[in-house]
């Protein structure tokens, strides 16, 4: 059974600001990690991205909505990787926090 991770974070950026930020973190994730041990996939629909990781013969599906407020991030763990849902969810809110923060200044690559 997979296991669902969701969460919302509050932002005053309005809808242009926040996309373009979580874009760039989901492309930096991507270079960084994701890019060095598995396949991914992103589309972007608007306001909406939907993303499909494949690593270790494991498929993570998420999907992200930009709001006019929020940002709500849904993640669908497989059985096996449902263990690490409680530190993924903190480590995902802490990230989208940080990465919505009015003080945010990204990483240099």
């Amino acid at each position: 059974m997979a296991k669902p991770i969701v969460i919302s974070v509050p932002h005053s950026l309005g809808v242009d600001e926040a996309q373009r930020r979580i874009a760039a973190e989901i492309d930096q994730l991507k270079d960084e990690y994701i890019n060095k041990f598995a396949h991914s996939e992103i589309a972007w629909a608007g306001n909406t991205a939907n993303i499909r990781v494949i690593a270790l013969a494991q498929e993570i599906k998420a999907r992200i909505d930009v709001l006019a407020d929020s940002v709500r991030i849904e993640v669908i763990l497989p059985w096996l990787l449902a263990k690490l849902a409680a530190p993924a969810l903190d480590k995902l809110t802490a990230t989208t926090q940080e990465t919505l923060s009015l003080g945010y200044n990204p990483k240099k690559s």
